[in-house]
């Protein structure tokens, strides 16, 4: 099964201090290497994780397999929206206020993931709930994620 970290309500001003502080959670864990922070900024740089819905913006960082030392997902709600730049664009800013980083062992396992994530995610209700959660529900996250096979 995979591990999970959830931070709800989280204060970040940033694109770079959410990826530094939430990519520290995964290292602590034992789930990333000391060098995956530094790889989710770089990859963020070159291949920016912003996806604009209807009406809500999602990011989903993640970095390659060599800085991950066991498969865990994290989802972050944020009090405040943070910008983060449009998947396959360069310039095009996303207003995020759900983080859903990826720390992926095993290459193929990486699309097969963005793959369940962007079915989910298209679900305007499944991402309503997951941004109402407050703090001492993270529970909650998990079994809608077990429920949507994420978890």
């Amino acid at each position: 099964m995979m591990s999970d970290i959830v931070l709800l309500n989280q204060n970040w001003n940033n694109t770079e201090e959410a990826l530094l502080k939430f990519g520290k959670y995964f290292i602590e864990s034992g789930f990333a290497k000391e060098s995956f922070t530094n790889a989710l900024l770089e990859r963020e740089k070159s291949f920016p994780t912003g996806l604009q819905f209807s009406d809500y913006g999602v990011a989903i960082p993640h970095t390659d397999p060599e800085y991950v030392t066991q498969t865990a997902i994290g989802i972050a709600t944020l009090k405040e929206p943070i910008q983060f730049i449009q998947m396959g664009t360069s310039d095009q800013v996303v207003n995020v206020k759900l983080i859903i980083m990826l720390a992926i062992k095993e290459a193929h396992s990486q699309v097969e993931m963005l793959q369940k994530l962007m079915a989910l995610l298209q679900d305007e209700n499944i991402v309503r709930k997951l941004m109402q959660f407050s703090v001492g529900e993270e529970k909650k996250i998990e079994d809608l994620l077990k429920k949507n096979n994420i978890l």
